[in-house]
């Protein structure tokens, strides 16, 4: 597939370094000659210099033979622009963008993106995207990531053993045992900040850092059976009152009545306009990290804070902060990846990271085959996977036992008529099954041809 990516930004650059390991044939166009270097020399990708919605420069890049365009530049103009024109000069099929003013994503101006006027194909707004992502996570608590697959009906979990759990040093083989009506599967382990792909003889380790799919009627118990029984917060603090903060605080109004939220927001002007937009959530106009600000808002009866401020810095240090004042749990918005590693040993318990998130949202529309979502765990670990089996796959019909399937690649769940069933070697995957599945970065192509029918693109 030939995929055009604009901008080389990072997720831009992580977008063309998914695809490229998978063998596509990505140009990346971008105007800073230094981010086009560096995809030169670091990617199986071409860089090109250029304004990514002048047509030369596209025509240059190829657009005329360009199967996708992914316009994920700084501006939103140019990302639409660029759409257009692939649209309209080049025929290109599928155009996806990136959209982050949220003044043309207004239900009223929904006509827009029509076909007959800006016609791009899929709109991400990652404000948007990562509201939700903190919503997930605020659902389970003791859980650094919380994604519903299938409806619903499966959960991928991610949680952090601490010296407490009581499955430290068990072999994972046991975990049947210990737990026979417990539908759960480990898919992959971080430890160090290093991920393995565990075998049923691997067991865990304090500090480890678990992902596991589970029965989503279940969550509960596995999440007990890790020592995690944290009651969901009641009372919220959000650091920043951006378009993050509202829209969380607008989720929470809508969907958790019961959880009563607050904001703090530094510029005073957005302060009153972000209270005008709210009916039950109390915005209070100050600095996060002044401590008389925190006491203000009463953190230290606060179980849960949220900093989505849009600097790095005034997050990480405004979490730590508030855990000093007594909140139990901080979910903490990052951007700058190199901070990632650092955040366990500060004692933050959940980072989001808009660019995985991003990333994610944006692969689910360019995988191949009868696959319905796709998500981005960590950085160069790999992606969880929900797909429908097919009667052509050679995954159909016959025990898993007997399925050869690529090594770095573990089956978490199989979903039947509304059911969880849990993958043992004797189960057979019937066609229109939902499958999912975790797949390490060198072997998801393979895996897409898995889930797809020859001639047949989704």
């Amino acid at each position: 597939m030939k995929v055009i990516v604009c901008g080389a930004g990072q997720v831009g650059f992580n977008i063309a370094r998914h695809l490229a390991l998978e063998n596509n044939d990505v140009t990346v166009v971008d105007q800073n000659p230094d981010l086009v270097r560096r995809v030169n020399d670091t990617l199986d990708a071409t860089g090109v210099f250029g304004h990514a919605s002048n047509p030369d420069v596209l025509e240059k890049a190829g657009i005329a033979n360009a199967d996708m365009i992914i316009a994920v530049t700084y501006a939103d103009e140019v990302n639409m622009v660029a759409c257009q024109v692939a649209h309209s000069l080049f025929d290109v099929p599928t155009k996806i963008a990136r959209v982050r003013q949220q003044s043309y994503l207004q239900p009223i101006y929904a006509n827009l993106f029509s076909r007959d006027h800006l016609p791009i194909d899929v709109i991400i707004s990652p404000e948007i995207e990562v509201a939700r992502a903190v919503t997930r996570r605020l659902q389970v608590p003791g859980a650094f990531e919380m994604i519903p697959l299938v409806d619903d009906k499966v959960k991928l979990i991610g949680v952090r053993c601490e010296e407490t759990c009581p499955l430290i040093n068990t072999p994972l083989r046991q975990l049947t045992h210990l737990f026979p009506d417990l539908n759960i599967v480990i898919i992959g382990l971080m430890r160090d900040g290093n991920p393995m792909m565990p075998t049923a003889d691997d067991y865990m380790l304090p500090g480890d850092e678990v992902y596991f799919v589970v029965d989503s009627e279940q969550v509960s118990r596995a999440m007990a059976a890790f020592g995690h029984e944290e009651a969901e917060a009641r009372r919220l603090l959000i650091f920043g009152g951006g378009n993050i903060g509202l829209f969380l605080a607008q989720e929470i109004e809508k969907n958790h009545d019961w959880v009563k939220a607050k904001i703090i927001e530094a510029d005073k002007d957005r302060a009153e306009s972000v209270a005008g937009m709210l009916d039950r959530t109390m915005v209070i106009n100050g600095d996060v990290l002044d401590p008389e600000i925190l006491e203000e808002a009463n953190a230290s009866m606060t179980e849960t804070v949220v900093a989505v401020t849009n600097d790095d810095e005034t997050n990480i240090l405004s979490s730590l902060l508030a855990k000093r004042n007594g909140v139990k749990r901080a979910i903490t918005l990052i951007n700058t990846a190199a901070y990632e590693p650092l955040i366990n040993s500060l004692g933050i318990d959940v980072i989001v990271s808009p660019r995985n998130i991003t990333v994610s949202t944006i692969l689910q529309y360019v995988r191949r085959g009868r696959i319905h979502s796709v998500h981005t765990l960590r950085e160069g670990f790999g992606e969880l996977i929900e797909a429908e089996a097919l009667e052509t796959s050679d995954l159909v019909g016959k025990p898993l036992k007997e399925v050869k399937l690529p090594s770095g690649v573990k089956l978490g769940a199989i979903v039947r008529d509304g059911k969880m069933i849990y993958p043992r070697g004797s189960t057979v995957v019937k066609a229109k099954d939902r499958v999912v599945l975790f797949a390490s970065e060198e072997v998801i192509r393979q895996v897409e041809k898995i889930f797809s029918v020859q001639l047949e693109y989704f």
